[in-house]
């Protein structure tokens, strides 16, 4: 900030300080101190305001709010250029050195708490409840926007108390996927196979690999031939069988719940014809390796593999 406007800002604030405080006393002065009978004059409704001084508590309320501004801007940044002399703070205080000092302060409480569950693996930290406790406060603040507060997802968010893992389970997985974030892409099929090849693949997908009934007006000659197209386009990510492949986020097709945009024949062919993209963001950069080893545990809990 140059030096003309700094100025221009500081006699602005100070002024208008001091023009407060000589309006509430030339406001206070000439007033009687005792109560009167005598009204101003007007009245609406039958009411009539008397001609009485406001109360002294009143009256001290308002010069101690313009102290107190001014105590306020003598310690913090608020006068143009003048950083302020709030005690601690090595060239006035600024909200980039606040939140400097708070983490130092959380760091130096906190962290050998995560030091101490970070030299353990995270399968025995899946067992320790206080663990638990904070990876449920950290799930809920950073995890539950998306997967929902039971965990249990939404459409285009995984279940994470299923045993359903697109890029696996094991706990190492887990904190693989926390840490770096994974990209998922199903690509669009329907310029590829038209519609009735698309409608041909959805109904292999939901006779064969799912273990549903066929919906009504699909034969076993568009199986017969979704099975051909199957074989052809989608086998190098699902696997032969549809079991899924962890290395690319392949969903396993035989179990419902491993479709997280829906698993009924209409919805498999709108993301055969469209295709998908999901992203999970990585967390790093945002937690630190310390908390993402304590939230790795408690979904690995969650999902019902730590015993």
């Amino acid at each position: 900030m140059t030096t003309f406007w700094s100025l221009y800002i500081t006699v602005l604030t100070v002024g208008s300080l001091i023009a407060l405080l000589w309006l509430v006393f030339a406001t206070r002065s000439g007033q009687s101190s005792n109560t009167t009978d005598q009204t101003m004059g007007h009245a609406f409704d039958g009411i009539e305001e008397y001609d009485n001084p406001l109360p002294k508590w009143w009256f001290l309320l308002f010069v101690g709010t313009i102290v107190f501004a001014a105590g306020y801007l003598v310690l913090y940044p608020g006068l143009g250029n003048w950083k302020g002399i709030l005690p601690g703070y090595d060239g006035g205080w600024t909200q980039d050195k606040q939140w400097e000092r708070e983490e130092a302060l959380a760091k130096e409480k906190y962290g050998p708490i995560f030091a101490k569950y970070a030299a353990m693996p995270v399968e025995e930290v899946a067992k320790d409840p206080q663990a638990m406790k904070m990876g449920e406060r950290l799930f809920a603040t950073y995890c539950s926007i998306c997967h929902g507060s039971d965990a249990k997802g939404a459409v285009g968010f995984p279940n994470l108390t299923d045993s359903d893992w697109r890029w696996g389970g094991t706990a190492q997985d887990i904190q693989a996927t926390i840490l770096g974030g994974r990209h998922a892409a199903m690509p669009a099929w329907g310029e590829v196979l038209g519609d009735k090849g698309v409608q041909d693949v959805a109904a292999f997908v939901t006779a064969n690999l799912d273990g549903r009934k066929l919906p009504e007006g699909v034969t076993a000659e568009n199986v017969d031939n979704g099975s051909k197209l199957f074989a052809t386009t989608c086998v190098a990510c699902h696997g032969p069988e549809g079991k899924g492949n962890p290395i690319m986020g392949a969903p396993d097709l035989t179990h419902p719940a491993a479709f997280i945009y829906g698993s009924s024949y209409a919805q498999l062919q709108q993301t055969i014809r469209h295709g998908r993209q999901g992203q999970m963001p990585a967390q790093e950069q945002y937690l630190g390796k310390d908390k993402v080893h304590i939230l790795a545990a408690y979904i690995y809990n969650i999902s019902g593999q730590a015993k």
